[in-house]
């Protein structure tokens, strides 16, 4: 079985590796470099997985899956030398697939993706993006190993700010319309676990009837809105405070700062 070593086992290492043990995956094949030895000590409890250093994972990983903070990827991928073929996978927001390529061996294929924060239940949206050296094999073998956590959609690199602001950034944009929802039924006198409970179960069936084969957010909006009714009364307020410009404007400010960002690494 393939050999899937995680550098960083923080809540979206912890997240994949997880995925992948759920999903069948043989956790004797799974290792993790962990530096905080008490958070090591709970994934190998947990998940049966291995810890271990960078080197001896480099040295052993058929894919190596880069889940440390941004600044700490240059450092993490020193220890990989030229010894093997191995395909990188790096969840590493805004780090372009020049500059990772530029810290590892020649030759060496990466896929960069951009995931997003329902990794955590199982229900991500990773959006993959190939480097100069990864053919269709490894992309397709980085998507088998992302589709454990939730659903993957490839990209042109140069699209990958965008995404970034869309599915990267977008959990939280909907966090804070439930938060707004539930402060707006709490000021009108609902128990504030009432209000809570009714809007995430709202957003989240909401978001089943999105992703149905078929539908599109403009028929569904329509199905619910009758004319003169309750609904268009509080969608005819929420475009009179601009919020459609408002969400252009927010996306187009992360696309810049994702921009922005990989420009440091020389993106």
């Amino acid at each position: 079985m393939t050999t899937v070593a995680v550098l960083g086992g923080g809540r979206i290492g912890e997240a994949l590796l997880g995925g992948l043990v759920a999903a069948g995956y043989d956790a004797g094949s799974l290792l993790v470099v962990e530096r905080d030895t008490a958070r090591a000590d709970d994934l190998t409890q947990r998940l049966g997985v291995t810890v271990t250093d960078t080197a001896d994972a480099a040295a052993r990983a058929d894919v190596l899956v880069v889940a440390v903070k941004p600044q700490d990827v240059q450092g993490a991928l020193g220890a990989v030398d030229g010894g093997r073929d191995r395909l990188v996978v790096s969840l590493a927001a805004g780090i372009p697939t020049s500059a990772l390529e530029g810290w590892l061996p020649p030759g060496t294929p990466v896929v960069r993706v951009m995931p997003n924060t329902p990794m955590l239940v199982g229900r991500a949206m990773c959006v993959l993006s190939p480097g100069a050296h990864a053919d269709d094999a490894a992309l397709d073998a980085a998507e088998n190993l992302l589709r454990s956590v939730g659903r993957t959609v490839r990209v042109p690199e140069a699209q990958q700010d965008v995404a970034t602001a869309l599915s990267g950034s977008g959990p939280a944009y909907l966090f804070l319309v439930a938060e707004a929802m539930i402060e707006a039924g709490v000021a009108l006198g609902l128990p504030r676990p009432t209000a809570t409970e009714l809007v995430a179960a709202t957003v989240d069936g909401a978001g089943g009837l999105l992703t149905a084969p078929g539908n599109h957010p403009s028929l569904l909006r329509e199905a619910v809105t009758s004319p003169g009714g309750t609904t268009a009364q509080a969608l005819r307020v929420l475009e009179a405070h601009g919020l459609r410009a408002a969400f252009a404007d927010a996306v187009e400010a992360c696309r810049d700062r994702s921009q922005a960002l990989g420009a440091t690494f020389g993106g």
